[in-house]
């Protein structure tokens, strides 16, 4: 492995998820120094708990089974061990990441299974010892923050969400704003200098048959500005047309709430980045992107889309991945990819499209003009 790529994926690593873990040591002292069976039990359960807790974090595509299994694992910790402690892990963990950027369904589905443990741990600890639960104990007051973390937890990310969402829906608004100034601006190129220079074209071809003194001379001269008008006019057309692309900003603020009716959520990084590329690069990668978003929708069944727009000295780069289904990349009589294809070819980029069981991931490159 490289240096750089080593690099990378240090600085990808959610750190800030493993703070957490900086109180697991008292866990540990619960059952050090090992008294017997029962504790190298329950030390190989932490170190279980440890190898899950990781791979939630780091591997998204495994959370179907590595949630359940520690939240069962902590769960046999509360039931067994009447130890509702290590179970506020996957109640702040897990509903942190749920209420980011999956569905409810799934929040609930974990909170219900959360509770159901913590309940029966409770139901075992009054059948064991009623006056763990005494006021006198401190029992009830040690109940609130297990029973209360999943939900400040899921409401919290939720929060940044939410905010997150608003300050990417406020750029693209504000982008919107800009457009239509520009529009504004092709408008009056137009019917300005557009008009302008057909009048130029006109009189002077009109000049170029009627002058009769120094046809020699003349002539010449009046047919360069006849040639230079109409390639102005060329030039304000291009330009006229090249204002009337639609930009990254304008694309992403469309098709985000095309995904919010289909219940997919909309990240992306580099978004600043993007809206300052050229308009003819905006408008090709806009027109891709449009395309790859329609397919998320009818067919990934995905939760998430993540875009990252880059750049090098010589490209203009975005890679769009989902967590859909994957799978195969063409059907009978769509042609979605294949005009994707066409569109980065024509303008010389790379198209490259992958697809797994953990989703589907668009990798576009432009080369930067010289």
């Amino acid at each position: 492995m490289s240096k750089h790529k080593w690099w990378t994926q240090f600085k990808n690593i959610e750190w800030t998820s493993y703070i957490w873990l900086g109180y697991l040591p008292y866990s540990i002292s619960m059952f050090v120094p090992v008294k017997g069976i029962q504790d190298w039990f329950w030390l190989g359960m932490l170190a279980v708990f440890l190898v899950l807790y990781i791979l939630v974090v780091e591997k998204g595509a495994w959370r179907r089974v590595t949630v359940p299994l520690e939240l069962l694992v902590t769960g046999l910790f509360s039931v067994i061990g009447l130890n509702n402690y290590l179970i506020i892990y996957p109640g702040w963990q897990v509903s942190f990441i749920l209420g980011k950027q999956s569905p409810k369904r799934y929040f609930y589905w974990f909170i219900s299974g959360y509770y159901a443990f913590i309940g029966i741990s409770l139901i075992r600890a009054y059948l064991v010892d009623p006056q763990l639960f005494s006021w006198q104990n401190g029992g009830v007051m040690g109940l609130i923050f297990p029973l209360i973390s999943p939900l400040m937890s899921y409401t919290f990310a939720r929060s940044i969400a939410r905010q997150r969402q608003l300050r990417q829906s406020n750029r693209r608004l504000q982008t919107y704003i800009q457009r239509n100034e520009r529009e504004r601006i092709a408008r009056d190129l137009h019917d300005t200098l557009g008009q302008s220079f057909s009048m130029i074209t006109l009189k002077t071809e009109l000049a170029q048959k009627l002058l009769v003194k120094a046809p020699d001379r003349v002539a010449g001269e009046l047919a360069d500005i006849a040639q230079t008008s109409r390639q102005n006019l060329q030039l304000v057309r291009s330009i006229v047309n090249d204002l009337h692309r639609q930009s990254i900003s304008e694309a992403l603020l469309i098709e985000n709430q095309n995904l919010v009716s289909a219940g997919v959520g909309l990240n992306t990084s580099g978004e600043d980045l993007a809206v300052k590329w050229p308009t003819a690069t905006q408008g090709l990668l806009s027109a891709v992107l449009v395309e790859a978003i329609t397919n998320v929708i009818r067919h990934a069944q995905a939760n998430s889309v993540q875009i990252t727009f880059s750049e090098t000295k010589t490209t203009y780069q975005v890679q769009l991945t989902d967590d859909g289904r994957g799978g195969k990349l063409s059907r009978p009589g769509s042609n979605g990819i294949q005009g994707m294809q066409t569109r980065m070819n024509q303008a010389n980029g790379m198209f490259d499209i992958t697809a797994n069981h953990r989703g589907t991931q668009i990798q576009l490159s432009l080369p930067k003009e010289v």
